[in-house]
């Protein structure tokens, strides 16, 4: 019951991410009428400036001492302005402009990192074991995929009354968010403890030091290079997914249904992710599911008009691996920081999340440039009547060459991710063996 208590806030983070991915690009530059390449550079600003604002949130989310604990206090904060900052985003007036999307969209993302960056430091903090960290990230992220499932459903019975407007599957994740995310918030901030902060005994360091062991850490810059190209380019082909079916292949109505399915194959997969990484190792699963998601992507290019049905069956069979890119990434990171904690001393958790939360918006901000910029340089403006050949070969391109590319280049970096289960194992042993209880105050267990 904690585990499932802890993952339930994720069904509202994940429903906000979704249609963030999916929807909004069209919805902004079909309906609102905005051109292609402005939704893509404001979204893409909006996520450069957490570089500003996750690394400062993350230390600060490690330095905090109360008596509520150090993570409590941030999720709670956050949460306002992120329901406020998605009912903006998602239910613009009809006169929407560039500074209206990149003001509220820099909220958005704002409230989305003070609630979700410790939310996320938290759970790496509740176990210290090598495959419990991976069912405690398989539950959030399969409460994420239940929240989309639940979403999909909702869309498709809407869709059986009446064709469905791009803002109104937009409409309806505001409004859940904001019916929702308060209690289960609520229910996770009074159940769930914090884990007391681990301190060990060892030499004094200043922020330039601690800044230069994060940057020496191998296994740190290898989890961030890869996630950089996995998040990348699942973002290209999720930013392009609807300009594909309404523009190439057509069959736009199956978007729904190709989501909900989707998701069932997603969530269906975790059991047998967990069970492939309880043999091979973390890093390695990872590696595979990158592959099989580049493997099928590298085939999205073969569909052509008429061909929805197949692309349908070839974007299904690919979302196998998604459940295991997200939870296994975010098991890894805390193992990670088991690395950190032996080399400075500091239970760092909150900065090393940060520093994945920025990077990981960067390769977000990169998958909208390359997937929004990359076809309207060849011509491709979704407002035109009719698209000349070479620019929907570039929009094919784009959409599953590109993603098939990095997703194999990000399988080959993680290949020697240093940290196995018998390293993780040995680094546990020495933050036990050299632990100091914190003085009585200055952390609270619940």
């Amino acid at each position: 019951m904690g585990l499932l208590i802890y993952g339930l806030p994720n069904f509202c983070f994940a429903i906000i991410a979704f249609p963030l991915a999916l929807y909004v690009v069209p919805f902004y530059s079909e309906e609102i009428g905005l051109p292609l390449e402005e939704v893509g550079l404001a979204l893409a600003a909006s996520r450069v400036l957490d570089t500003i604002t996750d690394p400062l949130i993350g230390e600060f989310s490690d330095r905090t001492r109360s008596r509520w604990g150090r993570r409590k206090p941030w999720v709670a904060l956050g949460a306002p302005l992120f329901m406020l900052s998605a009912w903006m985003v998602f239910v613009p007036g009809d006169n929407a402009s560039f500074h209206y999307l990149l003001i509220w969209s820099c909220l958005l993302y704002l409230g989305f990192t003070l609630a979700d960056l410790p939310y996320r430091a938290w759970g790496a903090e509740l176990t210290g074991d090598y495959a419990a960290r991976s069912r405690v990230t398989a539950w959030r992220e399969a409460c994420g995929f239940a929240g989309q499932i639940a979403f999909v459903l909702v869309l498709l019975a809407l869709q059986q009354q009446r064709p469905l407007a791009l803002g109104t599957p937009l409409w309806f994740v505001a409004a859940t968010v904001l019916l929702l995310l308060p209690p289960l918030l609520g229910m996770l901030l009074w159940r769930i403890p914090e884990a007391p902060v681990e301190r060990l005994p060892t030499f004094a360091m200043d922020q330039w030091r601690g800044l230069a062991l994060l940057l020496r850490n191998p296994a740190f810059l290898c989890v961030l290079s890869a996630s950089l190209l996995f998040v990348s380019g699942l973002i290209v082909q999720a930013s392009l997914h609807l300009l594909v079916m309404t523009h190439v292949v057509g069959g736009r109505e199956l978007f729904p249904i190709m989501l909900l399915f989707e998701n069932i194959v997603t969530l269906s997969a975790i059991p047998l992710w967990i069970k492939i990484a309880d043999h091979l190792g973390k890093h390695r699963t990872l590696a595979l599911a990158a592959l099989w998601i580049g493997g099928w992507s590298l085939l999205l290019p073969l569909c052509g008009p008429g061909d929805a049905w197949l692309l349908f069956v070839l974007l299904v069979i690919r979302g196998a691996g998604f459940a295991s890119i997200l939870f296994l990434a975010n098991s890894m990171a805390a193992d990670v920081v088991d690395y950190d904690t032996v080399q400075s001393g500091r239970q760092r958790t909150g900065l090393f999340f940060a520093a994945w939360a920025m990077v990981t918006k960067l390769a977000i901000a990169l998958g909208i440039v390359l997937g929004t910029l990359i076809p309207a340089s060849f011509g491709f403006e979704p407002a035109d009547a009719s698209h000349s050949e070479a620019a929907l070969d570039a929009l094919m391109a784009t959409y599953g060459w590109l993603p098939g590319a990095l997703m194999t280049l990000g399988a080959a970096v993680l290949w020697r991710f240093p940290i196995t289960h018998e390293r993780q194992k040995q680094l546990r042993a020495e933050i036990a063996a050299q632990r100091c209880h914190p003085p009585k105050g200055d952390a609270r267990s619940f």
